[in-house]
């Protein structure tokens, strides 16, 4: 099984955005050390917390200050831009640092709704993903009568996200990797990949079905110390969920401590990816937060060995793709490096 992560760029307590952007380099230098397979940069707009607005710029910059590491998208979310332009960025990309550029390709906004016609100029909310991922292709295989220049001819490969079973159909259906983004929505896992590997049709890119799993690790010498850690990432669902607008806050003594003291949700937040009801939310915040967060993996090396282990048996995945929300830098490091070396242990007795 391969190993990648995902960043969100978060800022952290009392940092700014320069600040956020620069852990977020660092962090790309630390895992390309530890040998991970590929760092992908997600797309996320309006957010004060969050410093990954213009995805490609953070990816040319990642690149610029490592050597070996694939470095892409989490993703491109394709309806907010036109595909000639990305396929422009990306062929400049790829140009500029050969066989190191992945794409991830998404549907969703990556923010409000309001924000999306900001984005897209358009009261045209639900654009056809299928149309704007040929159209893409057709500029990488230079079959349009206008011409992407440099990216003409060049193979950037091209990964399906999602969170529902409306991109596992579509992946499949087009012979593409799929990633599923089980760290944050998490309830159509297990269906989701397998109608991906029930109706993949090989394709030109890809003679067999290939699924990333995206999930959230935090892991630490023990496993009292990694529950300690994970209550950064439980405040960030929780803010998420209560449109607090939070950094990434330093970790309580337990979760208990969370949740004695919270400001609770009073309106729907504006959250892209997931879609809130004042119904599901009002008065169920800790719920939400369990459901969202539910596929995270926390403890020690050996305990989280054993929990890919049983992760595995119920989902068929060929590459993890770990988020962390950990608070402090040098933890959050040290938690890839284990990580790995989880990930070895699997791969050894597996």
């Amino acid at each position: 099984m391969e190993l990648s992560a995902l960043n969100l760029v978060p800022l952290r307590s009392g940092q700014n955005f320069h600040e956020a952007i620069e852990d977020m380099v660092e962090l790309a230098q630390q895992l390309e050390g530890f040998g991970y397979k590929r760092y992908w940069i997600a797309e996320h707009h309006n957010s004060k917390t969050i410093a990954s607005s213009a995805t490609q710029l953070l990816i040319q910059h990642t690149l610029s200050q490592t050597n070996t590491i694939r470095v892409g998208s989490g993703g491109v979310m394709l309806p907010n831009h036109s595909p000639y332009l990305v396929a422009e960025q990306y062929g400049t990309l790829e140009t500029l640092y050969p066989k190191r550029i992945d794409l991830g390709l998404g549907r969703a906004p990556g923010t409000d709704m309001q924000t999306a016609r900001a984005l897209r100029r358009s009261d045209n909310l639900n654009p056809d993903f299928e149309t704007d991922l040929a159209e893409l292709e057709s500029y990488f295989k230079d079959s349009s009568s206008v011409h992407a220049y440099p990216a003409a001819g060049l193979d950037v490969p091209f990964y399906i996200l999602g969170s529902s079973t409306d991109s596992a159909h579509l992946a499949a259906k087009l012979g593409r990797p799929y990633v599923f983004a089980a760290h944050f929505a998490p309830a159509a896992m297990e269906e989701a990949i397998r109608i991906y590997r029930q109706e993949f049709t090989p394709s030109a890119y890809l003679d067999k079905p290939y699924v990333i799993l995206a999930l959230n690790a935090i892991l630490a010498e023990t496993d009292e110390e990694a529950k300690v850690l994970a209550t950064s990432q439980t405040q960030t669902f929780l803010s998420i969920v209560t449109n607090a607008q939070k950094g990434l806050q330093p970790p309580k003594a337990s979760e208990d401590d969370v949740w004695r003291h919270y400001v609770a949700a009073e309106k729907v937040p504006h959250f892209g990816p997931v879609a809130f009801t004042k119904d599901s939310l009002i008065r169920r915040e800790k719920a939400i937060v369990e459901q969202m967060s539910a596929v995270t993996l926390v403890g020690s090396p050996d305990t989280v060995a054993r929990q890919i282990a049983q992760l595995h048996s119920r989902v068929q995945m060929d590459e993890i793709m770990a988020n962390s929300f950990i608070y402090d830098q040098t933890a959050q490091a040290r938690s890839y490096e284990l990580l790995a070396q989880a990930i070895q242990k699997e791969n050894s007795e597996g």
